[in-house]
């Protein structure tokens, strides 16, 4: 299935649109994460772990997007959309859905 942000698919026709489509994902950062994203913010450069919960929270929501279009008869999905939010008491948890149209291309 071509998953892609732009509202088109270059040298393809869209013929049916099914609708909109989205998968959503909420995964919590451990304490050990947090304690180590700390010392960066202390010393500065990029958090690794942070940014590999973040990669795989993302999968994850297009992954089910993928699964909610497939269902419907759908080859591809167009004008996806990521956003990512903070969640929880102290905002530990994220949540990042991913959205867009699904649609059979030619």
């Amino acid at each position: 299935m071509l998953l892609t942000t732009t509202p088109t698919i270059e040298g393809k026709r869209i013929t049916s649109y099914y609708g909109i489509v989205s998968g959503e994902t909420i995964i919590g950062a451990n304490v050990f994460r947090d304690f180590f994203a700390s010392i960066r913010d202390i010393v500065g450069g990029r958090s690794g772990a942070y940014e590999e919960v973040l990669r795989e929270a993302k999968d994850t929501a297009l992954r089910e997007m993928e699964d909610h279009a497939a269902r419907l008869g759908a080859n591809a999905v167009v004008g996806i959309d990521l956003d990512y939010e903070t969640v929880g008491g102290n905002g530990s948890m994220l949540m990042v859905t991913a959205s867009g149209t699904a649609v059979f291309a030619e």
